[in-house]
C-alpha cells in the first residue's frame, strides 16, 4: 500500500517528528574540513545510511537526505557540478532504505549561495539547478523535497516551482530567521516570517516553516507569527539545540535533549505540525522530543 502524503497524515491532528542534524554526525564519522559531504552518498553510502537509520531508530517519522549542498552550484566548488543528478539520486536512495516503507523521506535542498539581487545568477539558472535535484530525488524514492535554510524569497520560490512543476513530490519550504535588535524576525535578506511563507505558498509549497538560526524558545515566536497569518497550512520546525556559544574556540549548542523536549509541547501549541532538529541536535534530542509529544 502506498504511503499517505504527509499533508494527509497531518489532518489527524497528530504532531509528526522529523530528524535532527546531519553535518555534525558526518564530522564525527570522519568528514574532513573542505571535503564534500554529499559525495559520501556515492563514496561512503554505508556511513550516510547509518545517520539516517539512527534518526529512524530514535522515532523520527521522516528523515532528510545528505543533499543540502548538492545543487550544481554548490557542487561546482568541488568540480562535481556534472554529477548533481547522480549524487542527489543516491542521497534519496540511501534515506529511502533507512525509512523503509512506512516512514517519509524529505529530501534536502539548501540555498545555492548565488545572489539574484546582484545578477550573479538568473531565475532560470536557479530553477534548472533545483529541477535537477528534484527529479533525481523522485527517481531515488523521496516523498517530498525539503527546501530549507532559505533567506531570499525569490530563490525559495524558484525552488518550490521547480519541484512542483517537474515532480509529484510534496514541497516543504523553510526559512532561517534571526532576531533583530528591534525584536523582529528577519532573514538575512530582510524577509519577515509572514511575507516569506505567503510567497512560497503562492508558489505552490504544501508545508512551510523555519529551521536553523534559533532554538525552540524563539521558534515559538516565529511559529506564532506564521500561524496568525495562515491558519491551515502545515508548519515544520527544525530548531537548533539552543543558540550557539563559543567555548574554548569551539561552537557548542547548549540545549540538552531534556531542554528541547520541555519546550516542544509549547511549540506544538503555537501551531507547529512537524518538529525536528537542526544544528546541535542528535538522535537523543529527537527521541526526547517524540516522548514529550506523546
Amino acid at each position: 500500500m502506498a504511503r499517505q502524503k504527509i499533508t494527509e497524515a497531518l489532518k489527524s491532528g497528530k504532531v509528526l517528528i522529523s530528524d535532527g542534524a546531519w553535518g555534525t554526525f558526518l564530522h564525527i564519522k570522519g568528514l574532513k574540513p573542505g571535503e564534500c559531504p554529499e559525495l559520501w552518498c556515492v563514496n561512503k553510502p554505508s556511513e550516510v545510511l547509518d545517520v539516517a537509520k539512527n534518526y529512524i531508530d530514535a522515532g523520527a517519522d521522516m528523515v532528510e537526505t545528505n543533499s543540502f549542498g548538492a545543487s550544481s552550484f554548490k557542487l561546482d566548488h568541488y568540480g562535481l557540478a556534472d554529477r548533481a543528478a547522480e549524487i542527489n539520486e543516491a542521497a534519496a536512495k540511501i534515506s529511502r532504505e533507512a525509512a523503509g516503507d512506512n516512514k517519509w523521506v524529505i529530501a534536502s535542498i539548501g540555498p545555492t549561495g548565488k545572489m539574484l539581487v546582484t545578477e550573479e545568477v538568473t531565475e532560470q539558472e536557479l530553477y534548472d539547478a533545483f529541477k535537477t535535484q528534484a527529479v533525481a530525488f523522485e527517481k531515488g524514492g523521496a516523498d517530498a523535497a525539503c527546501i530549507e535554510t532559505m533567506s531570499d524569497i525569490e530563490e525559495a520560490c524558484q525552488a518550490v516551482k521547480a519541484v512542483k512543476e517537474n515532480t509529484k513530490l510534496e514541497v516543504i519550504c523553510t526559512f532561517t530567521f534571526e532576531k533583530t535588535v528591534q525584536g523582529e524576525y528577519r532573514t538575512m535578506m530582510g524577509a519577515d516570517p509572514v511575507s516569506a511563507i505567503k510567497a512560497v505558498i503562492a508558489a505552490g509549497a504544501d508545508i512551510v516553516g523555519a529551521n536553523c538560526g534559533n532554538g525552540i524558545e524563539r521558534m515559538i515566536e516565529v511559529v506564532t507569527q506564521m500561524r496568525s497569518a495562515e491558519k491551515n497550512i502545515p508548519i515544520l520546525v527544525h530548531a537548533n539545540a539552543g543558540l550557539p556559544k563559543n567555548v574554548s574556540g569551539e561552537v557548542v549548542f547548549p540545549e540538552t535533549p531534556d531542554d528541547m523536549a520541555s519546550l516542544a509541547p509549547k511549540l506544538a501549541a503555537a501551531g507547529a505540525n512537524i518538529i525536528g532538529g537542526c544544528c546541535g541536535t542528535t538522535p537523543a534530542h529527537i527521541m526526547a522530543i517524540k516522548e514529550s509529544l506523546k
